[in-house]
């Protein structure tokens, strides 16, 4: 199939951007990296009368260091961030996770703000965003308004974004020096949507695990943390005990969506094969959790 006929704005300037959002409301589509608005296109499922390019806004992409905050601007590519020494540094749960997005060519093109603003509760990046507790920076002609992660993603493929608000950029705590994450997914294969994918981070002092964020891929309708889990962790020594408890809390906890070719039993298992892999990444001594 071919996309239906639209009228293409490639605006230079965010306020340009924000007017033409404003002006053409729910008959206007925002373009940013594309690898899921030009399918929808060609498939008919969405019919914008206009487009709007945000390739043209130079507000909107870059990476900066902001006191203890990374600032990721939303027209960032995924490419950007797996290649870049400050994300490295300062977040190193993305460098981990975006090798894992699809494929070379659509890391090139798609973006970090595409990502988030899409909701996709398969996609890494919102994931990874919950689980180092980011801020999602929006703005439309009304202003600017700061959303936390943990309010932004309120179901299947919707957010809290208003019709005329633009992500501008999402901010991230910098990692700490007892700070451990953990990112990882299963596929059946490389570039494949996850099967079940855990994005993780904690601080462990002293052998002590605490400010756990725990957040699935793969398992409900929106990226979702396990809030039984992560208490079933929070103030116990990172041993084999703790381990084998918090997989066991966390597997009577969720009820995974069933895909066609997983059961719930089966991502609830791999959800809990995830989290077991997680935590022994931070104990390095170990190999082994026995009973898990």
């Amino acid at each position: 199939m071919k996309a239906p006929a639209f009228s293409y704005a490639r605006p230079r300037q965010l306020h340009e951007m924000l007017t033409l959002l404003a002006q053409h409301g729910d008959e206007a589509r925002l373009l940013a990296g594309g690898q899921t608005l030009l399918a929808t296109l060609n498939m008919r499922l969405s019919e914008p009368a206009l487009l709007i390019d945000m390739q043209g806004v130079n507000e909107l992409k870059g990476l900066s260091l902001e006191g203890n905050t990374l600032r990721i601007g939303s027209m960032v590519t995924h490419t950007d961030i797996e290649t870049s020494a400050l994300v490295a540094k300062h977040a190193p749960l993305l460098t981990a996770a975006a090798p894992h997005i699809a494929h070379r060519a659509i890391r090139n093109m798609g973006t970090f703000g595409g990502s988030i603003a899409y909701g996709d509760p398969a996609a890494e990046w919102p994931a990874c965003l919950l689980a180092l507790n980011g801020v999602i920076v929006v703005r439309s002609l009304r202003g600017e308004r700061r959303i936390a992660v943990d309010d932004f993603f309120t179901g299947l493929y919707t957010t809290d974004l208003a019709p005329d608000e633009v992500i501008v950029a999402c901010e991230l705590p910098v990692a700490f020096a007892n700070q451990k994450t953990s990112f990882n997914e299963l596929a059946r294969r490389h570039g494949d949507y996850a099967v079940v994918g855990l994005a993780a981070t904690a601080m462990v002092t002293d052998n002590t695990i605490s400010a756990v964020r725990l957040a699935w891929i793969g398992v409900g309708s929106t990226p979702m943390r396990s809030p039984r889990a992560e208490q079933a962790l929070n103030g116990q020594p990172l041993n084999v005990p703790t381990v084998t408890q918090a997989v066991e809390v966390l597997r009577s906890e969720i009820a995974p969506l069933p895909d066609l070719t997983h059961s719930e039993a089966a991502k609830r298992q791999l959800a809990g094969v995830l989290l077991k892999r997680a935590l022994m990444s931070w104990m390095p001594s170990l190999n082994t959790v026995k009973g898990a």
